[in-house]
């Protein structure tokens, strides 16, 4: 009750009347101080959630390899499971939900108003969304039981269809990206879309178009994406004369630079929501100029190498495709008119295929037909739809265009290498629809097909067609295509990071 200095008589008639109720007096003497102790208490301590471990008031928080134990089914806790998720009541919008909390005062009752910033609500749906993906994994299914008009996972090419599916949907309504607009074209925001690179160009292209997933706001995008291209840069910036590579590396630091100064956002994260993509074999090369600004960030690279610091983890391995002409050639004959055991053909590029060539090359074999250089007349496109299993050895680098050549000609892949990643292997089951083959093993590889039953082989084979759908390359992206899936790569790892603010306002 507020009293006013120019109204004596009602001040003296409650000061009267306090003084007449002895009961009423001792009551006050023993809850006053008790409400004001607590009312001070609760406003000069700060709330948990304002405490950070680090001098930064930023945190970040990486838990390595939860999407592949989901996708194979397992239960195995991640820490990000453990998030909290009651801050964001589930019809609330990203933004600017409040979060009301009544405190009692002594006189009056005052309603104090916390505001969460975006990245809190993002952080809130991205919990709720890995809770949702953990619990569909439990599924063990063959086929997703979520509705789908468009296709429905099934089959043993994938780990988990049911948790990839719920993944997949939750990713359309989630994935956010923002796009740096900084930097200027050829190198950056371009990309090559005819040639041994285009994988890497039609997903820059795609990107720029800004019809699926990209956000003008950053602050609603889950992830950053640095436009520069590779291929792009060793073609302007390589010089070949000195083989000087420098040039490369320092346009890279330079554009760290520029956009974590002029944004906050690579600095609140050290990087580790934000991505950057190659096809070219220099792209492990263009990120290790500056290992201690890229050993948080994911690098979507075609060369997935685990030897040359590919971390699945992290880091997520997309297909090379070879589109000389701008368009793929798919289909085959049927598995009953392919007289071919087993085809390769390429010149001497790396050791792997020096073994390969050496070992098979001359033997003039009918059912393991393998040649540096194909004879006049012969059509390459005509022996891979024309083959049960297709060889696709490394080269100087682990990633091969042929495995993509041979999903296109519905030839079973037959993986050669030493530390490849193979492309979407958190959500493919390569086992089911390819032959790995070691290095050492390349003398056996006819004993090791041939003891491969005919009836297995169809079941492979169609299992090959029924994946194709997920490395096609269409001119406007399909839902499940290549484009997709690279993007669902990308937001697997970003469902690995915890980003936590702890300066909301």
């Amino acid at each position: 009750m507020m009293i006013s200095p120019h109204n004596d008589k009602a001040q003296h008639t409650h000061i009267s009347s306090f003084r007449s109720s002895p009961s009423l007096n001792l009551g006050l003497i023993l809850v006053i101080p008790s409400v004001v102790l607590l009312v001070l208490v609760s406003t000069l301590v700060p709330h948990p959630s304002t405490f950070s471990p680090l001098s930064s008031p930023w945190k970040w928080r990486y838990g390595g390899h939860w999407y592949s134990s989901i996708f194979n089914g397992s239960s195995t806790d991640s820490p990000f499971m453990e998030a909290e998720t009651d801050e964001l009541a589930p019809n609330m919008s990203f933004s600017d939900a409040l979060i009301d909390k009544d405190v009692d005062n002594v006189t009056s009752t005052t309603r104090v108003v916390k505001r969460s910033s975006k990245l809190e609500m993002l952080e809130a749906y991205m919990a709720r969304a890995r809770s949702s993906i953990k619990e569909a994994a439990r599924v063990r299914n063959l086929t997703s039981i979520h509705q789908d008009p468009d296709y429905v996972p099934h089959g043993p090419i994938y780990r988990n269809a049911n948790a990839f599916h719920r993944s997949y949907l939750e990713m359309e309504k989630l994935f956010k990206i923002y796009v740096y607009q900084e930097g200027e074209p050829p190198m950056f925001h371009n990309g090559p879309c005819k040639s041994i690179y285009s994988s890497e160009g039609r997903f820059i292209h795609e990107v720029e178009k800004g019809k699926f997933y990209t956000t003008q706001d950053p602050d609603e995008a889950l992830v950053y994406f640095l436009p520069f291209s590779v291929a792009m840069l060793v073609r302007y910036l390589y010089e070949s004369e000195s083989l000087k590579t420098d040039a490369i590396g320092r346009i890279v630091i330079d554009y760290i630079h520029v956009i974590s100064g002029k944004y906050p956002y690579w600095n609140r994260s050290l990087g580790a929501d934000h991505f950057m993509l190659s096809c070219h074999d220099w792209g492990p090369l263009a990120s290790s100029y500056v290992p201690h600004l890229f050993n948080k960030s994911i690098r979507v690279l075609c060369n997935a190498n685990t030897s040359e610091g590919f971390t699945p983890a992290k880091d997520a391995s997309f297909p090379e495709i070879n589109l000389l002409k701008g368009e793929a050639d798919i289909g085959g004959l049927p598995p009953s008119r392919r007289s071919i055991l087993a085809f390769f053909a390429g010149h001497l590029h790396g050791y792997i295929r020096y073994l390969l060539l050496n070992e098979w090359k001359d033997k003039n074999d009918p059912d393991v037909q393998v040649y540096d250089q194909l004879p006049k007349g012969v059509s390459y496109m005509s022996k891979l739809k024309n083959s049960r299993f297709c060889l696709c050895p490394s080269g100087y680098e682990v990633a091969s265009p042929r495995i993509v050549e041979a999903i296109y000609a519905e030839c079973v892949p037959v993986l050669i290498s030493d530390g490849y990643v193979a492309p979407f292997s958190d959500v493919l089951n390569w086992n089911s629809f390819s032959v790995q083959i070691t290095v050492k093993d390349i003398p056996n590889i006819k004993r090791i097909l041939m003891g491969i039953s005919h009836r297995q082989y169809l079941r492979m084979q169609r299992r090959v067609k029924q994946v194709q759908r997920h490395f096609v390359v269409n001119p406007t992206p399909k839902r499940y295509d290549v484009f997709h899936m690279i993007n669902h790569s990308i937001w697997l790892r970003r469902l690995n990071v915890h980003i936590q603010d702890f300066g909301v306002p």
